[in-house]
């Protein structure tokens, strides 16, 4: 085995291959790669009943430390835009609350789970249990033919909008439009 080591997650919830009306989008922007050592930097969600989004959330967090140039440069979340915002422990209550008991949807969603289930055990806050949805999943059954199917792949294949890239909430709604068109092929 290569790279970090695996961290258990003995109360992670299942991953699933669903059509649903009701969920939601989950995106967060980090510090790194590792659940381990890097930190949350961004928390986005977008609430979905009946296929049409209702709510939202955007929450930026200061890790406590400098982000990674090449961090700033993917996201465009500079220093100076977290350095009054609060600490994960007082953001990931408010934020988990807005998720609730809803499945989770999100692309390469593993990630964001995985990252989201440690910092919340990590304070306390009780492990992630969400079933979610992971749209890179669907794209590579829909669409095998593809060798690529990031985000971005995806957003230009189905002809979906999106305005700013590796932003929490712009990832978010971006995929929910994906999900919600590759809903009618599965």
């Amino acid at each position: 085995m290569t790279g970090y080591a695996q961290t258990a997650r003995p109360y992670k919830g299942k991953s699933l291959l669903a059509a649903l009306d009701d969920y939601t989008v989950v995106d967060i922007e980090t510090t790194g790669l590792s659940p381990r050592y890097s930190s949350i930097i961004e928390l986005g969600a977008v609430k979905v009943r009946g296929g049409k989004a209702v709510d939202d959330v955007s929450l930026l967090i200061d890790p406590g430390f400098s982000i990674p140039p090449y961090i700033t440069a993917l996201t465009g979340i500079t220093d100076n835009m977290v350095w009054t915002a609060p600490p994960i422990g007082d953001v990931l209550p408010y934020f988990l609350d807005f998720v609730g008991e809803d499945v989770i949807v999100g692309h390469n969603v593993n990630f964001d789970v995985n990252f989201i289930y440690d910092k919340s055990a990590a304070l306390g806050l009780g492990p992630l249990k969400n079933d979610f949805v992971d749209t890179m999943r669907i794209s590579r059954r829909l669409y095998p033919q593809y060798k690529h199917h990031t985000l971005a792949d995806l957003i230009e294949r189905l002809g979906v909008e999106r305005d700013t890239a590796h932003r929490a909430l712009a990832d978010c709604i971006a995929t929910a439009a994906c999900y919600e068109r590759m809903k009618e092929k599965l």
